[in-house]
């Protein structure tokens, strides 16, 4: 579109006349109120994988709104894998079990017991695997050496104080100073066989 001189001139002079009437209001920014604003900050540990990266876990009226990694933390420096950042979603399932289930052997489904009811069986089925298999000493042939320097294989018996008929597995979702008292209260029940899911 051709514009003469003429209305180029026209036009400028009405825009410098109307521009300071049609002034336009002054942009407000609108800063939205923060989802973690009056939350519980907590701060845990990743469940997942052995790494044991920190996070950090907002919750509101006992609900968990947001999690983050903890830039404190030595291991992750604040960032988090996707399993990591969408672990909110194990406190918000809907199909998360809530309540200790049993099957009883044979049956076909599960039943729902009290927390109580859950103890004293896992406490009574514990104690008597071990008490069942539960070994003070154990024989084990070794070679000896004879006054004459021969050798000769004989049969020696050791305190051994254990069982094998139990094993325990430790979780990621546990820090060293847990991880370290479950190695005590194991090994003080004669466990052998303790393993930890960062070396699985």
């Amino acid at each position: 579109m051709a514009v003469s001189r003429r209305n180029f001139l026209k036009i400028s002079g009405g825009t410098l006349l109307v521009g300071p009437v049609l002034r336009p209001t002054p942009a407000v920014a609108h800063v939205p109120e923060m989802k973690t604003s009056g939350a519980v900050r907590t701060t845990s540990i990743c469940p997942y994988c052995s790494v044991g990266c920190g996070m950090v876990v907002h919750a509101k009226n006992g609900k968990v709104v947001n999690v983050d990694g903890d830039a404190e933390h030595p291991i992750n420096e604040g960032a988090l894998c996707s399993k990591g950042a969408s672990v909110r979603s194990l406190a918000d399932n809907p199909l998360r079990v809530t309540t200790p289930m049993y099957r009883a052997p044979g049956a076909a489904g599960w039943t729902k017991m009290s927390w109580d009811e859950a103890l004293d069986k896992i406490a009574r089925n514990i104690k008597d695997s071990r008490d069942k298999s539960f070994k003070l000493t154990t024989t084990a042939k070794v070679k000896e050496k004879l006054p004459d320097g021969s050798e000769q294989t004989v049969e020696k018996e050791y305190t051994v104080n254990r069982t094998d008929a139990i094993a325990h597995v430790g979780s990621a979702a546990l820090d060293n100073e847990e991880c370290y008292l479950l190695q005590k209260l194991v090994r003080s029940w004669g466990l052998v066989y303790i393993e930890h899911q960062a070396r699985i």
